[in-house]
């Protein structure tokens, strides 16, 4: 059986869904598993409870885990886990002591080595799915607003994040591997919104503000603290003109190409309208 945690966010919910296909039982975990959405042969269980019993293989996201694992790793390995995914950051790259992101997504991935445990470290750059950030702006016919619009990213679809992670759970390939995933094109966030518009057949703009009102604006959303805010600010500041590469990681283990942000938006079109 194969355990997969936030099953019902932008990248568990795909896992999952990659899984089907396979010759696997899915146990999912939702913090409200009646309003879960899953398929009916998949099984449902409460976050809090997250029960291993049976289980092989684990699909981490860090992100249900932020005030750290307490137990988890022990408990997976009383239980008989042999394997965890985790859903990294390519932040974990960088070696800035001040970047939060990396700090935390490279502690979870210490305490996974340490374990004893075989493991797989996706580490994926810029979700597509952050620009869902910007759809109140864009179905209000308004600016998506901004700092530092020449900075580059690679956006990538939650998909092939996915895909990738699906093939950790169920393939021994990738066991002590840290893939770093992209998107397959290099874009500025105005391209994004541009992007964005042309899916949804209506113009969308986007608008520099300065970094401190991008500053404020962001504490004011209630999941955002200071030191990852400026730790945000400094990554989009330096992506103005550090090098940007796009991996060829997904296509060496999915066998196909990384969807385009047009197709992202294309997916999630009804988002913005």
């Amino acid at each position: 059986m194969i355990l997969v945690t936030g099953a019902t966010g932008n990248v568990g919910r795909h896992v999952v869904g990659e899984l089907l296909g396979s010759d696997v039982r899915i146990r999912a975990l939702s913090r409200d598993p009646a309003s879960a959405r899953l398929p009916a042969d998949v099984e449902v269980a409460p976050t809090d409870e997250m029960p291993l019993d049976g289980v092989t293989s684990l699909f981490l996201n860090p992100a249900v885990f932020w005030h750290g694992l307490g137990d988890v790793l022990d408990r997976a390995k009383s239980a008989g886990v042999r394997r965890v995914v985790m859903l990294s950051s390519s932040a974990a790259l960088d070696t800035d002591p001040s970047n939060q992101i990396a700090a935390h997504h490279l502690g979870v991935e210490h305490a996974i080595e340490d374990s004893g445990l075989e493991w797989t470290f996706v580490r994926p750059g810029e979700f597509s799915s952050n620009a869902r950030a910007w759809a109140e702006a864009i179905r209000a016919g308004e600016p998506v607003r901004g700092p530092f619009p020449a900075a580059r990213t690679t956006p990538i679809h939650e998909r092939d994040i996915a895909a990738v992670a699906a093939r950790a759970l169920t393939a021994d390939d990738l066991v002590g591997a840290r893939p770093v995933l992209t998107g397959p094109e290099v874009l500025t966030h105005p391209e994004m919104v541009r992007i964005i518009g042309e899916a949804v057949r209506r113009p969308a703009r986007f608008e520099e503000i300065t970094p401190e009102e991008a500053r404020k604006e962001m504490l004011a959303q209630p999941y955002m603290r200071d030191g990852l805010v400026d730790t945000l600010l400094r990554l989009r500041a330096r992506a103005v003109d550090a090098p940007v590469e796009v991996s060829p990681e997904v296509e060496r283990i999915t066998g196909r190409p990384p969807r385009t942000f047009a197709e992202w938006a294309a997916d999630h079109a009804d988002d913005f309208r």
